[in-house]
């Protein structure tokens, strides 16, 4: 008996190693539509939450220079206020020192109601016979002149803004380098196909899965958008 394969068999044989060559470069080609379409959409969601996540950036920074503008008003009319008060003390205490009852009560009279309320606690204190009192009225806990605490409140406030900004634009920061990654992945399966060798067109696709794992993982690791 003749040994080997005969020319029909050779024929069927390259038929079926055609038909499984071909079967698997089908299933590559959907390997790779699955990778390029998953992509596409992860990349478009991203691109989406790192515009969200930089207009909120700006959004807090405006905010808080906005605040920190309001807490520079207030602190100025506190020191406003705190000349005056400085003002009619000074008038009050030159004529208390030198006897002019007279003018220390014209000079009391005029005094706002919040600073009388801490003048009220400096006397209290007997401050021209107690050498422990305080300078006077305005280093008493009662002295709060208006837009001192206001001044501070949006200043915290507007620290807290900055802070939401900074947090926000690092946010956006990382979606954007999510989308970077996902470029790459784009990039290796497109031209994957460009390439007659199999392993070659293999390894460019695993690689590509391997940064779109990553990519997926740093995304679902980060805030949602505002």
């Amino acid at each position: 008996m003749a040994e080997g394969l005969s020319t029909g068999e050779v024929v069927k044989e390259i038929k079926e190693h055609a038909e499984h060559a071909s079967e698997r470069r089908a299933m590559l080609s959907i390997v790779e539509a699955v990778i390029l379409s998953a992509v596409a959409i992860i990349a478009a969601w991203s691109g989406f939450s790192a515009a969200k996540w930089g207009t909120e950036s700006s959004l807090e920074l405006a905010k808080a220079a906005t605040t920190r503008a309001q807490a520079n008003r207030a602190f100025q009319e506190s020191l406003t206020l705190r000349v005056g008060d400085s003002t009619t003390f000074n008038a009050w205490f030159g004529a208390y020192v030198s006897g002019d009852r007279r003018a220390a009560a014209v000079a009391e009279r005029r005094f706002r109601p919040e600073y009388r309320v801490a003048f009220e606690a400096w006397m209290a204190t007997h401050p021209f016979t107690n050498p422990n009192a305080p300078p006077g009225p305005a280093y008493m806990p009662q002295y709060k002149p208006t837009g001192e605490a206001e001044s501070a409140e949006l200043d915290r406030t507007a620290d807290e803004h900055y802070a939401a900004g900074q947090h926000a634009a690092r946010t956006a920061d990382d979606y954007i380098r999510a989308t970077v990654i996902l470029a790459s992945v784009l990039f290796l399966v497109g031209i994957s196909s460009h390439f007659p060798i199999r392993g070659v067109r293999i390894g460019l696709v695993c690689v590509g899965l391997v940064l779109l794992v990553v990519a997926a993982g740093e995304i679902l690791s980060l805030p949602r958008p505002p």
